[in-house]
């Protein structure tokens, strides 16, 4: 009878550090090709700022199919209502916003961040409730209804806001641009930056290192069992899917700067982008998200100064590539 050593140390997961080089390795390739060494720092920085918020809507869109099992083509109306929000408070506050004052312009900055979220989330929760609850585990109703919805929100924008495009200009302090040797990086991009990583970064923790996180994927892998214990599911279902309707806003909030226009089909338009980065990424993974949006945006970068043509399908074409490499995604998660 063979004795089992319980002191013994579990083995180790098998990362695999492949995917996530594979930015470094389209910088790597496509520096030779853009030769001045300040246009390569340019466009790869700006491509990195854009990848961020890419990231900041879409990983809202793969927390909710990663923990919840639920495909969300309404996902696009809380991108538009998120920017709507932001003008709602950036354009009555226009003098702290263009106040010669960086204090002013970020408080102002982080006020519409923080009304754009907490406004997607109270829709979102309503959205949840009225329209995903009654289908889930019916993926082919969830898409019917969630469809049907962000047509109804678009419209209702339209109503609310009008069908003109909003101009929404950027806080004085975060226009123009750093020279760093001789490549010109935006303000704004840096910001934007530092605000994508501090999402990923908190979700990481939140998924990894959280009681709460440790549950909602308990929840996933068996309901049954953390029901039994005790816990309550669909209030911690109810609560990532509010928090993925907050994040669409605060990167509709962040894309709606970056263009300093609003309107309500741009979270449609948008919708087809954060789609394809999820499936890049692996459907449900926030970490291949994260690769796969910086990809996305390198890779049109690039193509958009090489080949300008080439960049109007470089994000399907990159799927492709990817997909044929790997059918799953970057960072597929088990059971997807």
């Amino acid at each position: 009878m063979s004795v089992i050593d319980a002191g013994a140390a579990l083995p180790r997961q098998r990362i695999d550090i492949l995917p996530a080089l594979t930015p470094l390795l389209v910088a790597l390739v496509a520096a030779p090709f853009i030769g001045s060494a300040s246009t390569f720092v340019t466009l790869t920085l700006a491509g990195l700022a854009m990848g961020m918020m890419i990231f900041t809507m879409a990983s809202g869109l793969t927390l909710v199919f990663g923990l919840m099992d639920v495909l969300n083509f309404g996902h696009g109306a809380f991108i538009s209502l998120g920017a709507y929000v932001a003008t709602l408070v950036l354009l009555p506050l226009a003098g702290w916003s263009q106040a010669d004052s960086l204090g002013a312009n970020l408080a102002v900055l982080l006020l519409a961040l923080l009304a754009a979220s907490l406004v997607c989330g109270a829709v979102g929760f309503v959205f949840e409730r009225v329209l995903v609850k009654p289908v889930y585990g019916q993926h082919l109703k969830q898409i019917m209804v969630t469809i049907g919805g962000a047509i109804v929100a678009e419209q209702l924008l339209y109503a609310l806001f009008g069908p003109e495009f909003i101009p929404l200009p950027l806080p004085a302090s975060l226009r123009g641009s750093f020279i760093l040797g001789n490549a010109a990086i935006e303000k704004y991009r840096i910001a934007a930056t530092i605000v994508g990583l501090a999402v990923f970064a908190g979700q990481m923790l939140i998924l990894n290192r959280t009681k709460i996180g440790l549950l909602i994927r308990a929840g996933v892998e068996n309901r049954e069992m953390v029901e039994a214990l005790g816990y309550r599911i669909d209030r911690l279902f109810i609560g990532v899917f509010m928090a993925g309707s907050a994040l669409a806003g605060l990167g509709g909030v962040l894309w709606a700067l970056y263009r300093e226009q609003v309107h309500a089909s741009m979270g449609a338009e948008l919708l087809v982008l954060t789609f394809i980065v999820i499936i890049i990424g692996g459907l449900g993974s926030v970490g291949g998200c994260f690769i796969g949006s910086i990809l996305v945006a390198l890779i049109a970068n690039y193509a958009g100064f090489l080949v300008p043509k080439l960049a109007l399908v470089s994000n399907i074409l990159l799927m492709v590539v990817v997909l044929l490499w790997r059918p799953r995604g970057l960072y597929p998660v088990s059971g997807r």
